[in-house]
């Protein structure tokens, strides 16, 4: 421990993201990264950017990812936030909405950035736990509450909430703020953003990583109340008052603007998701239902851990977490056909 840091640093407990290996021919299934790459219009805009205007500072809101947003989902302007990864915009609403007198609420099996943000900030939280089949109960967060973070899908069970149940959650806790945290959601679930004019405590959170193929831009979004928003913007303008660059802002507006090519690819996703979903459970696995870009599936009789490595020395990389609850699961990405096919292959022999 370094004589220099302030107190608190001593007593963090970082997010560990999936491994990244530097490692050629690898069939890499840890991240949920997309096997398919960005919009061709993306990467057209974000070429036209890189030239003698980088000079210059990028614009400061973002306006036109903002107005691209708001013209995709049929909102406002004014109820658009942007940040530097969805990572970031959860951060900022941490910080600027979650620090109550009452402890935040998320599921005990959930995104693990959730604790790491509670220990930065000095949250008090409570974990509540899943149900039998790792499901979200709504009952159970009927408690006093300083806000309700949660995946939908869920992350990394992959399970969907319906809209229905999201309202229900809504309408129990009128009084504070409902994050839905939607990195998953294109690929089979209903995204809350319809529900925002109706309830000005709900906040949904989406990412760019996933479904439009940009994780190495870093571009997450926010949509809720302009109440909800001008906390976050009053959170960012206090710590990077120009969080997106020129490329990622032309890059993301881009991305919402190719509604055709951000469809096929998810649709190809979703349908590998069922032909991995089956090949899997011919292998005997049990898999839980998926709205996302990933699977969470374990075997009846062969441990999660030594499928992990054993698929790792056949190049096939795999998530395994060792949280109690979830220790003999395994999350796995869905890849390109091929790559999947690789996956089911190397289970075979193991």
């Amino acid at each position: 421990m370094s004589k220099f840091w302030s107190p608190f640093v001593k007593d963090l407990v970082p997010y560990v993201p999936g491994e990244q290996p530097k490692l050629a021919k690898l069939v890499k299934l840890n991240t949920n990264e997309n096997p398919y790459g960005p919009s061709p219009k993306a990467i057209a805009a974000m070429q036209a950017e890189v030239n003698d205007n980088l000079r210059l500072y990028p614009d400061p809101n973002s306006d036109r990812l903002k107005q691209a947003v708001a013209d995709y989902y049929g909102v406002q302007t004014a109820q658009v936030f942007v940040g530097n990864g969805s990572d970031e915009v959860l951060a900022h609403a941490f910080h600027g909405l979650f620090q109550q007198s009452q402890p935040l609420l998320f599921p005990d099996i959930s995104y693990s950035f959730y604790p790491v943000y509670c220990g930065l900030y000095g949250i008090d939280f409570v974990q509540v736990p899943l149900d039998e089949q790792f499901k979200i109960r709504v009952e159970d967060y009927a408690r006093p509450n300083g806000g309700i973070i949660f995946p939908n899908p869920n992350a990394p069970t992959g399970c969907a909430l319906a809209l229905d149940a999201i309202e229900r959650l809504l309408k129990a806790n009128p009084d504070t703020v409902v994050l839905v945290d939607e990195a998953y959601i294109d690929f089979g679930g209903a995204t809350a953003i319809s529900l925002v004019d109706q309830y000005p405590n709900l906040l949904v959170s989406q990412t760019l990583s996933k479904s439009r193929s940009l994780a190495g831009l870093r571009v997450g979004i926010a949509v809720g109340h302009p109440d909800l928003i001008e906390a976050l913007e009053r959170i960012k303008n206090s710590f990077n008052s120009y969080p997106l660059d020129r490329m990622a802002i032309a890059g993301a507006a881009a991305a919402f603007e190719d509604k055709a090519y951000f469809e096929q690819t998810c649709q190809r996703v979703i349908d590998s998701r069922d032909a991995v979903v089956a090949g899997l459970e011919g292998l005997g696995f049990e898999v839980l239902p998926s709205a996302a870009n990933f699977v969470f599936a374990r075997h009846p009789s062969k441990d999660a851990a030594t499928l992990a490595a054993g698929l790792r020395e056949q190049g096939v990389i795999v998530r395994h977490f060792k949280q109690q609850r979830i220790a003999q699961f395994l999350r796995i990405t869905i890849g390109t056909p091929e790559q999947n096919q690789a996956l089911l292959d190397a289970l075979q022999g193991l």
